[in-house]
């Protein structure tokens, strides 16, 4: 099991917290998932989010398949994933974790019944060789394992003080190391470091190395998108404090200072005030702060063997 507690022990009203801040994704990277598996078997019967958090990724996902099951270890997200789906939508959320994918419940999830397994920016908790032993268990012939994650925060070079508040936020990303866990550490790295199938000190055999495929946002001149995230749009300081209030570091930088919390001593706190200076001191005005910028982003795709 991973070392990952924080989510884990998230409340329905922290998930409620963490579904409004979080941004989905752009459509090119669920249309990029869609096409890789439209060109293995072909087959969209049945998809499991693993790692679904509030239900974001599935519930995009969904409609191109007969069932959906959104899976998660914290009952605080599958709570909030319930409480903010509907029975139209015929998304199972349960609690169930990636090294056992459904496995343990009333009604188990057969083996060899799945066509697509995603995991969005959660893969890095994953205890992966088990992960990538029950994956194998459970996807048929030809299907496919999508996993993806966020990165670095980057400021639009566009912007005249760019390069001070590029410093703002890499500032941030210095004062929190000593709250990041392994895991965090595969994020930054784009996951160029988590363990495949084939790198696993045990490899798992039933996937096709051949077809593995990565593709990257914001890392050089060429992105599958314009973007990561579902939209682009500058954000204010202080909407950019309330995102990156989800982090796990954060969170846990939060759990080591909770004096600090809510005042201007607030780790977020302190790098809000450093942009919106910046800001002012190039003309903006106040109440009118945006930066604009994106995320770094990467996408894994592989399949299991046809036969």
């Amino acid at each position: 099991m991973s070392e990952e507690k924080t989510f884990r022990a998230y409340s329905q009203q922290q998930g409620k917290e963490y579904a409004q801040l979080r941004l989905d994704y752009n459509e090119s990277l669920y249309q990029a998932i869609l096409d890789f598996q439209k060109a293995g078997s072909g087959q969209f019967d049945t998809l499991i989010d693993i790692g679904c958090g509030p239900g974001t990724a599935v519930r995009h996902l969904a409609p191109n398949f007969k069932n959906a099951f959104g899976l998660d270890p914290s009952e605080g997200m599958i709570s909030t994933a319930r409480s903010l789906s509907t029975p139209e939508e015929g998304i199972r959320f349960e609690v169930s974790s990636a090294e056992t994918l459904g496995s343990e419940l009333e009604t188990p999830i057969p083996e060899e019944s799945v066509d697509v397994i995603t995991a969005a920016t959660c893969a890095h908790w994953f205890d992966m060789p088990s992960f990538w032993k029950r994956a194998a268990k459970v996807l048929k012939p030809g299907g496919t394992v999508a996993f993806w994650t966020g990165g670095a925060l980057r400021v639009d070079k566009t912007m005249s003080e760019h390069v001070t508040l590029q410093a703002v936020i890499d500032e941030l990303d210095e004062q929190l190391e000593d709250y990041l866990l392994p895991g965090n550490w595969l994020t930054r790295d784009l996951y160029r470091r988590i363990p495949l199938p084939w790198t696993c000190p045990t490899p798992v055999p039933e996937f096709d190395e051949s077809s593995f495929k990565r593709l990257e946002w914001n890392t050089g001149p060429v992105s599958p998108s314009d973007y990561f995230f579902a939209k682009k749009q500058p954000l204010p300081p202080a909407m950019i404090e309330l995102m990156l209030g989800t982090a796990s570091p954060v969170t846990r930088w939060r759990e080591a200072h909770p004096e600090a919390v809510g005042t201007e001593k607030d780790v977020l706190r302190i790098m809000r005030r450093k942009l919106e200076k910046i800001l002012h001191d190039s003309g903006v005005e106040e109440g009118k702060e945006l930066v604009h910028g994106d995320m770094e982003g990467a996408l894994l795709l592989v399949r299991k063997k046809a036969t």
